[in-house]
């Protein structure tokens, strides 16, 4: 048994047992990615997968054991070695975040700027994508951490910690009824075409949620899954927005208004999720305070000690 095996069998099943793409993702070639899992498996005496002919068409029982603790094994190696790399420096590497759009546009950019102001050296990217695929590229490691508002908290393998409470405005063009509405309600906005986030999205659930509870039936026209889209078809009238607060900006959206629709929808949490067991350098802590000032190391050290799904703000 020896460490390449095991980055052969989770690397198997991340491709979707997919031997040929797995082999691709190490560098290798398929038949040694075959041959070393046989070999594997003889040498603990059960099958990982199920096999039809030279295809793997799933995993066994014994399988999904076996690859539990091949995954908490490479993570903790993989924890080794960022322990030996804090130790050389304590304020160089890489900071991998995985992020919605909006977070990337609206909530990151002055936290990006202070972050690279206190840590120089350290190189950060941001990854793109939907609440479920970001969650993903933390569990696989892809990510240090990820920031959404869906999926995070309820994502196993991530322990979530609050960030902070939003909640939403109605945008429309300039002469449009809706920014006259006094009181705005949902019936209101329910009377004209809507245009805003994707089921996936920013708290898209909770607005569903609202109109239901009112016996309403809102005629949303078009679903995007960042704020710029639905920004730039109600500019053109193509109906009313349903978009964050933080998304808003008179200065630049001058071809659209805004009235405020906090009190109609349930706060939304923005959260912070990571990787279960995973240790973190000191520049992550870092940067996890600086998109909340009350998540400081002590907290984020109980949160992952505490190994639960969800931290209160």
């Amino acid at each position: 048994m020896n460490l390449q095996q095991l980055r052969y069998v989770v690397e198997v099943v991340r491709a979707g047992l997919n031997v040929s793409e797995a082999a691709d993702a190490l560098y290798t070639s398929q038949p040694g990615v075959s041959k070393q899992i046989r070999l594997f498996e003889e040498e603990l005496g059960i099958e990982i997968f199920v096999r039809h002919g030279k295809r793997l068409v799933g995993i066994t029982d014994p399988g999904r054991a076996v690859i539990a603790i091949a995954e908490r094994m490479l993570g903790e190696i993989d924890n080794l070695k960022k322990v030996g790399a804090e130790f050389r420096s304590e304020s160089e590497g890489v900071l991998n975040i995985a992020c919605t759009h909006n977070q990337a546009r609206y909530a990151l950019p002055r936290v990006i700027q202070q972050f690279a102001q206190k840590y120089p050296k350290v190189r950060l990217t941001l990854h793109q994508g939907s609440p479920r695929q970001i969650c993903q590229w933390v569990l696989d490691g892809d990510a240090d951490l990820v920031i959404a508002t869906e999926a995070v908290a309820d994502t196993e393998g991530l322990v979530s910690l609050p960030c902070y409470q939003w909640n939403r405005c109605v945008i429309a063009t300039p002469r449009h009824p809706i920014l006259k509405a006094n009181p705005l309600t949902l019936e209101e906005i329910a009377k004209y075409p809507i245009v805003t986030y994707d089921t996936a999205f920013a708290g898209r659930s909770q607005v569903n949620k609202a109109f239901m509870a009112r016996g309403l039936r809102p005629n949303v026209v078009l679903a995007a899954m960042d704020a710029d889209v639905i920004k730039t078809y109600v500019a053109m009238d193509l109906g009313i927005g349903l978009i964050a607060s933080i998304a808003y900006d008179p200065r630049i959206d001058t071809q659209i208004g805004k009235s405020d629709a906090a009190h109609l929808f349930e706060s939304a949490v923005t959260r912070i999720g990571i990787r279960r067991n995973v240790y973190l350098r000191g520049y992550v802590y870092g940067f996890i305070e600086l998109v909340a000032h009350h998540l400081n190391r002590k907290v984020v050290d109980a949160a992952l000690a505490g190994g639960g799904s969800d931290h209160g703000l």
